[in-house]
């Protein structure tokens, strides 16, 4: 069985998968040939494992197996298909994207950036709007919003809610220890860079924030969201 952990890039995808290892012992592969997250922070810290099986074999099986993906919800998922489709403000995933880009030439941050947000691809990732909302609407009561704000605050309490609304038989938590976002911070402080909500008010300049509200999908999501237009 397939539950696909889906999030826009920079969204708290790998912390999302650290949470799962350390608190359910759950392990995740990648929808890609290559885990360039898990090869920049080890497999073990990250949880990864790689698939052995396609696709297909592993969403028939009666094991779950969790797979992490940030493309739009396309061909490969099917409609039955479990997911977490963990959100973040899309302002502050996407300046933290540029950031990671650009974290051996700073000075290239704001054309990054720009590049990100006029993204339009209708496969792969795609735009941060029309990704969410890809995997948000129709609304459908197997691919459950986790929100990265909530899993900041409070990871224990709000997987637990997400694993249950997803698969009620899966057996309780152990008392696994999630690191801190000290510790992350430590292992690698590029990558773990800020980790907190609103990061897009000292670093987005104005006329980006304006873009990023001109494309339709990224309105539309923010809204459905409950995201506030101010910067």
């Amino acid at each position: 069985m397939i539950v696909w952990v889906a999030s826009f890039p920079r969204s708290g995808n790998t912390f999302l998968r650290i949470v799962l290892k350390q608190l359910y012992g759950l392990r995740t592969s990648v929808v890609y040939d290559v885990d360039g997250v898990a090869e920049r922070l080890g497999a073990d810290l990250v949880g990864f494992v790689e698939r052995d099986a396609p696709i297909e074999a592993m969403r028939d099986s009666d094991e779950f197996h969790f797979v992490k993906t940030h493309r739009q919800r396309d061909d490969q998922v099917q409609e039955a298909d479990r997911a977490i489709c963990l959100v973040r403000d899309g302002r502050d995933a996407l300046v933290s994207w540029a950031r990671l880009l650009t974290e051996t030439d700073e000075s290239r941050f704001e054309q990054e950036l720009q590049t990100l947000m006029n993204r339009n691809d209708r496969t792969g990732t795609g735009s941060w709007g029309t990704n969410v909302l890809s995997w948000l609407r129709p609304p459908a009561p197997h691919r459950v919003l986790l929100r990265y704000e909530e899993l900041a605050r409070d990871p224990r309490s709000t997987i637990a809610a997400t694993l249950t609304a997803l698969m009620p038989q899966l057996p309780p938590q152990t008392a696994g220890q999630i690191p801190s976002f000290a510790d992350l911070q430590r292992t690698d402080i590029r990558f773990f860079r800020r980790g907190h909500t609103g990061s897009h008010q000292d670093e987005l300049p104005g006329h980006m924030h304006d873009l990023f509200w001109s494309w339709p999908d990224n309105a539309s999501a923010m809204k459905l969201l409950g995201y506030t237009t101010m910067r």
